[in-house]
């Protein structure tokens, strides 16, 4: 694992992965990558919402050299190829958000959310229940993919 840049203070995106392999489950951490990985969104727009991030803590995608690119892109499209077989989606969302007024939550460590899509999939729960509601609670969702990223 790349170490990348110094981690900021209560970075989850660089804690989980030194967590060591033995608590990825914990983390909901699904892949490990050369130079990034893959983990569940804690918190989902849909089921299978994953955020893709590279191990270097960042917030600049200018910073990251063409490998460490080239292997969040590749990450990214592996973690696609599993949504699509395991949860069939219609479609995706896929993006980063840089910079906090871009909407960034965390805005100091880059990260792709993949976010898988059915036609309907939106309801009037978040609006006005100020809620989700999601077919799975997100360990299932866990036992579901993980088998799907071999390492």
């Amino acid at each position: 694992m790349e170490s990348g840049g110094e981690p900021g203070s209560g970075c989850f995106l660089c804690d989980y992965p030194r967590r060591g392999r033995e608590r990825d489950a914990e983390s909901l951490l699904l892949f490990r990558g050369q130079h990034s990985f893959v983990v569940m969104n804690l918190y989902p727009y849909n089921s299978g919402h994953l955020l893709v991030a590279p191990y270097e803590h960042t917030g600049n995608l200018e910073d990251l050299t063409p490998e460490v690119a080239a292997d969040l892109m590749a990450a990214t499209q592996r973690a696609v190829g599993v949504l699509k077989r395991v949860y069939s989606p219609d479609a995706f969302n896929i993006g980063m958000n840089l910079g906090r007024t871009a909407g960034a939550g965390i805005p100091d460590h880059l990260h792709n959310h993949l976010v898988p899509r059915w036609n309907g999939d939106t309801n009037f729960m978040p609006v006005l229940g100020e809620t989700k509601v999601l077919p799975e609670t997100l360990e299932q969702s866990y036992q579901r993919l993980r088998p799907q990223f071999p390492q």
